[in-house]
């Protein structure tokens, strides 16, 4: 019987499935990227060839299966991960798999929604199966080998001087992206999914730096300054002297940025909140959809009567509602490759709302209506100055239905605070979670009886009662507060950890009507900042997002802290807003951004030549100055 090659099988396989990933999630095959993707894929094969015919017969039969199967799922694995999140797991989620990837049930429905796509990942594997005793798995002679490994140093050098003949000026250019910058769902694009896995493989276990480009001198100073005299919100940080002191390279790099940096200012808001209570939730998956006169009559008014954000979003980050989490509770850009904040638990927060209000005074607790442990909130949250409970843990509400109630939560834990002279109160809610049907929904299903006559879809219907679940929540919550004569002292602030990705884009499109492009405008959504004593709504129409929340509430309140160090700006503040997502685009009143595209639209005709560099330069350092913080643990150095 004639045996076939398994070096042609190999790179067939192989490239067959990236490019069916490439073409999948980025709808763009024909480009300079597609020789790197064939140029790398064709070396793993070779590589991959080498340790299938390295020793005899039955082990080499063992080791080409498990290659090839390991390849086939992660493959397979990570295209239903980015279906699920538009984003690529890391190293560190592979090995966190169950809470990586959510909830099983989930995760199925969007495998049948995506089934005949799906599929074409199964072509090679099985054609794998069906050829398997037709392949010659004998051992090569190290002729062979050397042959194979030869060609894969010159295949590589070609690749090499290949992308060193590129632009390697942008930021995001392909050399760069090898090299200098990890970004994980770009890395992709230009190089497969494979190459992408190495390089995050790498990069975690032997560490990575990014080079910090210092080019933009006070890259916020606003183009109209003030002649006056204004206060800012700065620390008093001597930085000339920790410049020169400072013996790590990387943290002097820091301290130059940062002292680089323009503080925002005070503002006419300045201390309008000042001295009243705070109630931060951050509501799962939470969207405009959630704002109804009729079905969520508190929300409408909370919305309609409060300051107003009409160009807020709510990007989702690479671990969905944990790094949203991140986001809006520190003001910092989540680190890809891990759980940032998880990562946080042992560093030092003197910014985020626990640690702050508390040094003021405030009794400062946080609650979630899910599981203590999930996500290491268990630790995270105590290091961010909250007493914690949640489900499991200390939260006595009805922890065995799914998803629990945003209604049981308050009901439980108002007494605990309502009646202290300072407080300061955070609660991640859960009754929006996915899946949106009556089935397993158990939100969903209690509230079903509001929705039922709607002539909407059934995931829009059952996406609607879990939000009446939380106007409840909020109207039991007020009420509370009225019964303790705080109402009027307190301010509470409303926002998303993520958009309702449980619902199909063409479900969202049918019930809104301000998605122009998909890629940006889904992540839109409503910020509701509310006070009882507002006379009227307070319209802001700054392109704003999650990452601005911590920074324009410290304003409000008028608590000290150092504008320069948080990556977020006050949204009330001077400074030009920024939305920026997980792959590096960004949105401006100037114009956006699609990264994976190298695509600008602008929205006004006098943008300059260099602003587009300009901005992905900034954003370039915002990500990396918060993976620095991160890892440095900077806030600590700064305190010594």
């Amino acid at each position: 019987m004639k045996k076939y090659n398994l070096l042609f099988f190999n790179i067939l396989f192989i490239l067959f499935l990236d490019i069916c990933f490439k073409f999948l999630a980025f709808k763009n095959i024909f480009s300079i990227s597609l020789i790197y993707l064939f140029l790398l894929d064709i070396i793993i094969a070779f590589l991959v060839t080498i340790l299938e015919n390295i020793f005899y017969d039955k082990v080499n039969k063992i080791i080409s299966i498990v290659i090839t199967t390991f390849i086939f799922f992660i493959f397979l694995s990570q295209y239903i991960y980015f279906l699920y999140y538009e984003s690529i797991f890391s190293v560190y989620s592979l090995l966190h798999g169950a809470q990586a990837f959510g909830f099983i049930d989930s995760i199925i429905e969007v495998i049948f929604k995506n089934i005949f796509s799906i599929l074409l990942f199964f072509i090679p594997f099985v054609a794998y199966i069906i050829l398997f005793k037709k392949f010659n798995f004998g051992k090569k002679s190290y002729k062979f080998n050397l042959i194979i490994l030869g060609s894969s140093i010159l295949v590589y050098t070609s690749f090499v001087l290949l992308l060193s003949i590129s632009d390697k000026e942008k930021t995001y250019s392909s050399y760069n992206l090898y090299f200098n910058t990890h970004v994980p769902k770009l890395i992709v694009r230009d190089f497969g999914l494979l190459t992408e896995m190495r390089l995050d493989f790498k990069r975690t276990v032997f560490g990575f730096e990014e080079k910090i480009i210092i080019e933009n001198k006070n890259e916020n100073v606003s183009e109209n300054p003030v002649v006056e005299e204004v206060s800012y919100h700065t620390l008093d940080i001597d930085f000339d002297s920790l410049i020169q002191n400072e013996t790590d390279s990387t943290i002097k790099s820091m301290h130059q940025y940062f002292s680089n940096v323009s503080p925002t200012s005070f503002n006419e808001y300045t201390g309008m909140f000042e001295g009243k209570n705070l109630i931060v939730i951050i509501a799962e998956a939470f969207s405009p959809i959630s704002i109804d006169k009729d079905l969520t009559p508190t929300l409408y008014k909370m919305y309609n009567e409060g300051f107003q954000f009409t160009n807020f979003y709510t990007p989702t980050y690479y671990v969905s509602t944990s790094d949203g989490e991140y986001v809006s509770l520190t003001s910092l850009l989540p680190k890809d490759g891990t759980w940032s904040m998880s990562t946080s638990r042992d560093n030092y927060l003197p910014f985020v709302y626990g640690n702050i209000f508390k040094n003021v005074g405030y009794n400062t607790r946080a609650y979630h209506n899910g599981a203590y442990t999930f996500y290491n909130r268990n630790y995270s949250h105590p290091n961010m100055g909250y007493i914690y409970k949640a489900c499991y843990g200390g939260l006595n509400i009805n922890c065995g239905m799914w998803p629990q109630s945003d209604v049981e939560m308050i009901d439980v834990t108002t007494d605990e605070y309502v009646n202290d002279e300072y407080f300061m109160t955070y609660y991640m809610t859960v009754s929006g979670h996915l899946r949106y049907t009556y089935i397993g929904n158990n939100i969903a299903l209690k509230n079903r009886s509001y929705v039922e006559d709607l002539p909407y879809s059934e995931p829009i219907k059952a996406y609607l009662a879990t939000q009446i679940e939380l106007d409840k929540a909020l109207e039991l919550l007020i009420s509370r507060l009225e019964d303790a004569g705080k109402l009027d002292d307190t301010v509470i602030a409303i926002s998303a950890d993520h958009y309702p990705y449980g619902l199909s884009n063409e479900d969202i499109i049918e019930h809104v009507d301000y998605i122009e492009d998909e890629k940006f405008d889904i992540h839109k959504n409503i910020f509701i900042l509310w006070n009882s004593k507002m006379n009227s709504k307070i319209v802001v129409d700054k392109y704003s997002s999650s990452l601005d929340i911590l920074p324009t509430i410290l304003n409000l309140f008028n608590l000290e802290y150092d504008s320069r160090l948080l990556i977020g700006k006050d949204i009330l503040s001077s400074e030009d807003g920024i939305v920026i997502f997980s792959d590096r685009s960004w949105l401006t009143e100037y114009g956006k951004y699609d990264s994976v595209n190298d695509v600008f639209t602008p929205f006004k005709d006098d943008v300059s030549d260099d602003y587009v560099d300009n901005i992905n330069d900034s954003v370039f350092n915002k990500f990396l100055m918060s993976k620095l913080i991160l890892e440095k643990d900077y806030y600590k150095i700064l305190k010594k």
